[in-house]
């Protein structure tokens, strides 16, 4: 029989349903229509007898309507891959991702358009694996970016959702290196996958047990037949004990594992599945050959990157052991999910290991995943820079309160023996205060039975936190004894706490939409102020620790904790209901500065509660982390609308200026450090693009440009078949040229799109004004293409590439003949740029003293306002047996210095620093 609360529930979950039916599913719905929807349900449903609060089914209707999500994109090669999903749509049963779909708009009341996105999202990355059903040998290897916090895990579910649909019957999720993190996420998959309790039964169709929870649990739900051998026990890893316990057939139903990311399990699993599965092949090593494997692993930056100097050698244990794994199976697919992606773009693709095979590098596919709109991420919490100038900044919410007294409690530097001071610091006692604000204020909006969380992260040293921990609990007690009135102290008490309610939480409340934060009194949380504070209990998190985050055992009444913590709180581990965070342990890389960065996530109707008690350095560090990594989301965005492969993407991510690292030194031995700005450089066209249609669409963009200019400024040219020149020509004309401009994908290091958002940047520091254009002929040329009325020679440029037809490009060693980067200098200029290049010559001892200046001396010569761009035509050479082709078209841009745009370092991966390197770079000689 159920209870009044589950008859509600499922009251609740049905008129959602049926108001979410009624509404548009290919747009945002209008708040009246909303209303709308909600009467006539309301209605219904009350005229069957059903009790319905009108209100909160309006509320949460609104909610989930407001969100919404963009596609995700990515790079994808086709090399070796058979498609093979849309086919299959329709000869096989989707019961366990419909079951999925049903639990998340039911039971976790995701919103419908982020329901669709994931489905969506989950197509594009399942089909860019094989076809389980394919028959032959097959690999295929993946990486999926999202954003901390952001819902990855719930994403890969609905993956492995779909892939034992789809046939894949023996899945492996790689969960993190701690034990926490594996049982959590095993209960995770036990709720969204399995569908039954894993401590309590291996198999959904197990005689005798039934444990259902979560999808499985639901009314009207299926019980699909699938097994685990691991459970959600802190204890529940794979090992031998569980290979013996294993009471099922293999071959006949999906087997998922949730294993911990460690060499030792993976052994074992290798070793057990091989063993029970496998045949020997021609060598006498057992592979597993009628079974398709799938590794999903998280967190794919952690552990599994092979760290060793030498990338041919044998690798580290855990990366050779998945690598081991993957080829046990003679059918294998690995994705790979990350929040950092750092550390996966310096993997070699090259590498191969004569017994492992290759290395985990993502050949087949990159996808990223943008994060719905109710996300609070590093751009809400530390704000963003807009790139282009019809892009909006992003502010940062007031969420961070700085820390500036804790030094001498718990300095940045100490031992793992030091001892706290006794005194806890006022901003953490502030930051306790805050916490408890927050628990009462949601109590008071209705949200009584939910986790609460706060985090206390400052030394990755057991004892210290443990010492801190004791504090802090002595702390708490002091504020319930103090609030009983034990002392006479009450009413000083709850007149700091409101204090604080109105000094901080009022203002901050007032910065959100009414929506999104509803506002309470001061009476109504001082009334809940005491039993939440009650409730609170305080744990350390770490590994000698016997404390446990018991979420879900408290899943009815809600767990309110403070979590005191370090390496275990850094990576992968979710706090459930987090508002507080007292975060001053630092980091020296970006990804661990992200990864430690538990605050990410969704916060549905108390994000104004949420408070991070920071350091200024350590906000800085952040907001440059959150710079560097939206850039690198936007790169593979770009190159997949360029239809890249990821072995054709060279990656580069944005150094720190403020002594970060990209990621752990040994995770970048195949990354490079290069500098890389436009100020004073001289980037020019070597590789052009031989796509059809391609050379037309340039000459067009640049005849547009010249009309353009000849109205604007007039020509000068004298004689036909000459240099054309312009001057005094606007920046707006320069980007609007190099915007329409299509280079070929190879040439990263010329990408007329960054140039031209250089150029913006400058002019809005009101450099780069106007420019000098010239678009360089030759008047011996018999040949001279009409570019908008002007007569003009092609200049003729060796291939470098002789099979460049068949290749797709026609790469050049230079577009530019020297002295056409000074025609618009004057002779003092030109005379002290060669000052300058022989004083370098002679002092580099150069036998040969040169007696032309050099590109870089003579761009130091140009002033701000003093820019150059030289347009070439290039001539093709005939087709044997085709038509004439018409002429290509490239540039050269010569920048002055800006003083302004300082360079900017950047890490480089292995395919980028390869890109372009057939060209010659060097700037002197004809």
């Amino acid at each position: 029989m159920s209870s009044p609360v589950e008859d509600s529930f499922e009251s609740l979950a049905k008129a959602r349903r049926l108001v979410l039916a009624l509404l548009s599913q290919d747009r945002q719905p209008t708040p009246e229509e909303v209303q709308t929807a909600v009467t006539v349900i309301f209605g219904m449903l009350a005229g069957q007898g059903e009790a319905l609060d009108r209100d909160q089914l309006a509320k949460e209707i609104e909610a989930i309507t407001a969100v919404f999500q963009e596609g995700s994109s990515g790079l994808e090669s086709s090399t070796g891959h058979e498609p093979w999903l849309p086919e299959a749509k329709n000869d096989r049963a989707w019961d366990f991702w419909e079951r999925y779909r049903r639990y998340l708009e039911d039971v976790r009341n995701l919103p419908p358009l982020v329901v669709r996105r994931l489905d969506q999202s989950t197509d594009e990355v399942l089909s860019q694996l094989e076809d389980p059903r394919r028959i032959g040998s097959w690999r295929r290897t993946g990486l999926v970016i999202g954003q901390v916090q952001s819902g990855k895990t719930g994403q890969y579910i609905g993956l492995a959702a779909k892939a034992v649909d789809a046939g894949y019957q023996f899945v492996v999720i790689l969960a993190g290196i701690h034990n926490d993190l594996r049982s959590q996420t095993q209960l995770r998959v036990d709720e969204g996958l399995l569908g039954f309790d894993t401590q309590h039964q291996q198999r959904s169709n197990q005689n005798g047990k039934s444990r259902l929870m979560g999808a499985g649990r639901m009314p009207g739900a299926k019980r699909l037949d699938i097994a685990s051998p691991t459970n959600s026990s802190e204890k529940g890893d794979f090992g031998r004990q569980a290979a013996n316990a294993v009471n099922f057939p293999l071959g006949r139903f999906p087997v998922v594992l949730v294993v911990k990311k460690h060499w030792k399990i993976l052994e074992y699993l290798r070793t057990w599945v091989t063993e029970v599965q496998g045949t020997e092949d021609e060598t006498g090593s057992k592979i597993v050959r009628d079974i398709p494997l799938f590794v999903i692993d998280d967190e794919a930056d952690n552990a599994s990157i092979n760290t060793k100097r030498n990338p041919e050698a044998d690798p580290t244990k855990t990366n050779g052991a998945i690598r081991d794994l993957m080829k046990s199976f003679e059918k294998a697919a690995y994705v790979g999910y990350t929040a950092t992606p750092f550390a996966n773009i310096y993997i070699d693709p090259d590498v191969e290991h004569a017994a492992l095979g290759a290395d985990l590098f993502p050949d087949s596919f990159i996808r990223t995943l943008p994060s719905p709109s109710n996300y609070l991420g590093p751009e809400r919490v530390f704000g963003l820079q807009a790139e282009n100038e019809d892009e909006d900044d992003v502010p940062p919410l007031p969420l961070v309160r700085f820390v500036d007294d804790a030094e001498s409690w718990v300095p940045t530097k100490h031992k793992s023996s030091f001892l706290p001071s006794d005194s806890l610091p006022e901003s953490l006692q502030e930051a306790i205060a805050a916490f408890v604000l927050s628990c009462a204020a949601r109590r008071a909006r209705g949200q009584a039975k939910v986790h609460n969380s706060m985090l206390i992260h400052l030394t990755r040293f057991t004892a210290v936190q443990g010492v801190v921990c004791d504090q802090v609990d002595d702390h708490l007690r002091l504020l319930v004894d103090t609030l009983r009135d034990r002392h006479g102290q009450a009413p000083k008490r709850m007149a700091d706490f409101q204090a604080l309610w109105e000094r901080d939480f009022v203002p901050t409340t007032d910065h959100f939409p009414v929506d999104e934060a509803e506002p309470v009194t001061w009476e109504e949380v001082a009334s809940h102020l005491m039993p939440a504070l009650r409730k609170i209990v305080v744990k350390t998190v770490n590994g000698a620790s016997r404390d446990a985050l018991d979420y879900y055992e408290h899943r009815r009444t809600g767990l309110s904790v403070i979590a005191v913590g370090g390496q275990k709180l850094s990576r992968g581990l979710t706090l459930e209901g987090l508002t507080v965070s007292y975060y001053l342990r630092t980091s020296s890389t970006y990804d661990g500065l992200l990864q430690m960065g538990r605050w990410f996530g969704y916060r549905p109707g108390y994000e104004d509660l949420c408070r991070l008690y920071t350091t200024s350095d350590l906000q800085a560090k952040y907001v440059e982390v959150t710079a560097a990594t939206d850039e690198l989301r936007r790169e593979v965005e770009e190159m997949a609308g360029l239809n890249l492969t990821p072995r054709l993407f060279g990656l580069k991510v944005r150094a720190s200026s403020l002594g970060l690292a990209v990621t752990a030194a040994n995770k970048m031995r195949q990354g490079t450090k290069v500098m890389l700005s436009y100020s004073g450089e001289g980037p020019e066209t070597v590789i052009f693009d031989l796509a059809p249609g391609t050379d037309e669409r340039n000459l067009k963009a640049l005849g547009d440009f010249v009309r353009r200019l000849d109205t604007s400024t007039g020509a000068e040219q004298k004689e036909p078949g000459a240099n054309v020149v312009w001057k005094a020509v606007s920046s707006e004309a320069i980007v609007d040229f190099l915007s329409r401009y299509e280079t070929h994908r190879l040439a990263q290091r010329v990408r007329p799109r960054f140039i031209a958002k250089y150029i913006e940047q400058c002019v809005a520091v009101g450099e780069l004004p106007e420019w000098t254009v010239c678009l360089v002929g030759k008047a011996a040329t018999q040949n001279q293409p009409d570019v908008a009325g002007h007569r003009v020679g092609p200049v003729t440029r060796a291939a470098l590439n002789p099979d460049f037809r068949k290749d797709g490009r026609y790469t050049i060693r230079r577009l530019l003949s020297p002295p056409d980067e000074y025609l618009d200098l004057d002779d003092a200029q030109v005379e002290a740029a060669l000052v300058a290049t022989q004083t370098a010559a002679a002092k580099n001892k150069k036998e040969k003293i040169p007696q032309s200046p050099s590109g870089d001396h003579l761009r130091l010569q140009r002033r701000a306002d003093q820019a150059l761009l030289l347009v070439y035509l290039v001539e093709r050479p005939a087709s044997p047996d085709g038509p004439e082709q018409p002429p290509l078209v490239g540039f050269k841009v010569s920048f002055p210095r800006s003083e302004h745009q300082s360079d900017t370092e950047y890490v480089v991966n292995s395919i980028w620093q390869q890109e372009g390197l057939d060209a010659f770079d060097e700037e002197d000689g004809e």
